[in-house]
């Protein structure tokens, strides 16, 4: 048992939904075997639990951990590579990079970057593009159980359209992802992602053998590409003449349900956002990448309106870095930038598509995604260094909404000091836990 003292900002009532941002000043929060199990008014708490550990985190803000809907697992070396269109990064930058990924001792190497990524980013959750090797998507798995991260993710195929090395077949693409699943579906905290990389590099008989993973595998997760860049959707439509769109390639494979993450969607149709709200499919904005890559401006508006449930995505390596802060402020000048089309953002929505939108595309809204009672104590302390532009902002921050604004304008993984997930203690001042099962010790904690 722990009581965590602190001033506490997050989203459980849907700012798209009317909803606002919740602020406590002074919070208490009982943490016991990882879960919340009070939350109030410090001095209420703790007149309650005189003599347990509290630790006092007042010098900075307490977050819930942030949630990244879209993450490349083999790309964190690249980037930056800033330039492109989509299909010429790809050839010129991602794809020789991920071929690299068939040497496992790479690999290997590549997960404990990637992941350090994430941690120092103070992301907790993630659905995450895998390798195209499974060898890789083990060492991916086996990374993320070893730190406790909340990770989605699974075998990427395909079948044209790609470097040979990263080509597979319908039956290999079947057997080697059913065996992934075996080791790693809901096991502990991972999960498994069906995933073809997108229509573009999969056809029939790929689509085919991801649904038979899909029906073979109870709760099996599904996410892929959509309607990202022009000359992409062209391809496809060409590809796939029979389809009524882009999204269709997918739902008519029995791809699309309550279990799907579709990512980008900046060129979407009527029709298309129609299907995807149907079969309560959700999207993954990833707007940094579209703006690095020229893809676009999202259209978050006519998401909202056809009812389709949008969260954030990194798109780490296209995307310009792990840190959702980013990702926010992106969305916000996104939006800003659609004028009378766009959707006007506040920083409670930006906290909400970083967390609890987030955690309830991933199917964890009652596990994550808020720190309310009942939930799991994935948290996160934004402490930054005196003197810095947060640091000055957060101090004269005018009122908890403003103090939120400038963390999404200001906030890096530099101010990220202190990660939780399920109630373990991941990294401390910036440095991840470099060991096994056990926390940082609560003396090292309390202030």
């Amino acid at each position: 048992m722990i009581l965590y003292r602190a001033r506490v900002l997050d989203t459980p009532d849907d700012p798209f939904a009317g909803g606002s941002l919740r602020s406590h000043e002074d919070a208490g929060l009982l943490v016991v075997d990882g879960v919340i199990r009070e939350r109030g008014g410090f001095e209420s708490i703790r007149a309650r639990y005189p003599t347990g550990p509290v630790v006092d985190l007042r010098d900075g803000i307490l977050l819930p951990g942030l949630v990244d809907t879209h993450v490349h697992f083999p790309q964190v070396r690249i980037i930056g590579s800033l330039g492109l269109p989509l299909l010429d990064w790809l050839e010129q930058c991602a794809l020789p990079e991920e071929c690299r990924l068939v040497d496992v001792d790479y690999a290997r190497v590549v997960a404990r970057e990637f992941v350090d990524g994430l941690v120092a980013a103070g992301t907790t959750t993630a659905l995450v593009f895998g390798s195209h090797f499974a060898p890789a998507v083990d060492s991916l798995f086996s990374e993320v159980s070893r730190v406790g991260l909340r990770v989605t993710s699974g075998l990427v195929v395909s079948d044209r359209a790609l470097p040979d090395p990263l080509l597979t077949t319908p039956q290999r693409a079947y057997d080697e992802a059913h065996a992934l699943a075996a080791r790693w579906h809901e096991v502990g905290r991972t999960r498994y992602a069906v995933t073809p990389r997108f229509s573009y590099s999969a056809g029939e008989g790929i689509l085919d053998a991801c649904a038979a993973v899909l029906k073979d595998v109870p709760g099996a997760w599904f996410t892929s590409h959509v309607n990202e860049n022009p000359a992409e959707v062209a391809e496809v439509a060409r590809l796939f003449a029979d389809a009524e769109h882009y999204v269709g390639t997918y739902d008519q494979h029995g791809l699309l349900g309550e279990r799907s993450v579709l990512a980008h969607n900046v060129h979407a149709s009527d029709a298309e956002l129609a299907v995807i709200a149907g079969c309560s499919a959700s999207v993954a904005h990833c707007p940094a990448s579209n703006s690095a890559l020229g893809s676009g401006l999202f259209p978050m508006r006519r998401h909202v309106e056809h009812g389709v449930r949008v969260a954030l995505g990194s798109d780490v390596g296209a995307g310009t870095g792990f840190s959702m802060f980013k990702e926010g402020l992106q969305a916000y000048f996104a939006q800003r930038l659609l004028g009378d089309a766009g959707l006007p953002l506040t920083p409670a929505h930006l906290l909400h598509l970083s967390t609890a939108a987030g955690a309830a595309v991933l199917g964890l809204a009652d596990t994550v995604g808020d720190l309310s009672e009942g939930k799991q104590f994935d948290a996160i302390c934004l402490r930054p260094r005196a003197g810095t532009s947060l640091d000055i902002g957060l101090r004269h921050a005018g009122s908890p909404e403003d103090a939120l604004g400038k963390v999404f304008a200001l906030a890096g993984d530099a101010d990220v000091a202190d990660v939780w997930i399920g109630g373990e203690q991941v990294s401390s001042g910036g440095f991840r836990r470099p060991t096994g099962p056990q926390s940082w010790s609560i003396a090292a904690e309390t202030r």
